[in-house]
């Protein structure tokens, strides 16, 4: 813990904030969408905005264990997924304002319902460390954030097109699916959770 704790600011310094403070941007300007329309647009769009929203926040995420002092660091005291750890503790207070921002942006007749949106959102931040902590744990790239990011960028294009309809996991809100579909979103969440767990590991060979 005192070497956590010591780390905590080299490990602030080193996170990618460019990246993350675009993508927050390019966020806020989607979400404003509506504001800037005169609250015209429907609740149908604004919720497609927030759903756009939560994929840029994911594509910054995608780059938070991009490390290009990665094979310096992994000579330390403290286990690899209690360094990813730190840098997601350290990025989430901003990430939850940044989201509470969003939301607020949109008008409250059209915006959709909070808890079930912020779940997706939540989702697919989680996909996108959990896809950063395979590409650390699977490749020696100290920056495997693009990738990532290509990758949960394909996946949001495609699962509309590929999964079927019992599957479907972007509803209309006033859709008899929308409680079935974020039944399943929470289970992409739990599995992504699990991912990171898993892929936050070190190999045990390179630790022995």
């Amino acid at each position: 813990m005192r070497v956590t704790w010591a780390s905590l600011l080299p490990v602030l310094r080193t996170l990618p904030w460019p990246t993350l403070t675009a993508a927050g941007g390019v966020g806020l300007l989607l979400a404003a969408v509506p504001r800037l329309a005169d609250g015209t647009a429907a609740a149908g769009p604004a919720l497609d905005l927030l759903r756009c929203v939560a994929l840029t926040g994911g594509l910054g995420l995608a780059f938070l264990l991009d490390d290009p002092a990665r094979h310096t660091t992994a000579a330390v005291p403290v286990r690899r997924l209690a360094r990813q750890a730190l840098r997601a503790a350290l990025v989430a207070p901003p990430v939850a304002l940044w989201w509470a921002a969003a939301v607020l942006l949109v008008p409250a007749e059209i915006r959709p319902p909070v808890g079930d949106v912020t779940l997706e959102a939540a989702a697919v931040g989680l996909l996108a460390l959990a896809g950063a902590a395979a590409g650390v744990r699977l490749t020696d790239r100290p920056r495997p954030g693009p990738g990532v990011a290509a990758g949960l960028l394909a996946a949001a294009v495609l699962a509309p097109l590929l999964l079927p309809e019992r599957w479907a996991l972007f509803v209309p809100a006033d859709d008899d699916r929308w409680a079935a579909a974020h039944d399943r979103w929470a289970l992409l969440l739990a599995a992504a959770v699990a991912a990171w767990g898993l892929y936050g590991r070190e190999r045990l060979g390179r630790r022995r």
